[in-house]
């Protein structure tokens, strides 16, 4: 059984979850991490979360718990 995933205009047709999360998951930016789940988006740029946002040097980021 696949399934569409309809994003930013373009579809993309998987048979599982786990290869939609590898092809559509933002990458960290300062560490390379793959983002899965939540991560923190700064004047466009996606971080796993505040401390590698402070570390790009993104100011005002703090992580929720």
């Amino acid at each position: 059984m696949s399934f569409e995933v309809h994003a930013q205009g373009a579809v993309h047709v998987f048979d599982c979850f786990s290869c939609a999360i590898h092809r559509m998951a933002p990458i960290c930016e300062h560490c390379r991490v793959q983002i899965i789940g939540q991560g923190v988006e700064a004047e466009g740029h996606w971080y796993c979360g505040a401390h590698c946002a402070r570390a790009e040097g993104r100011a005002g980021i703090v992580d929720r718990v």
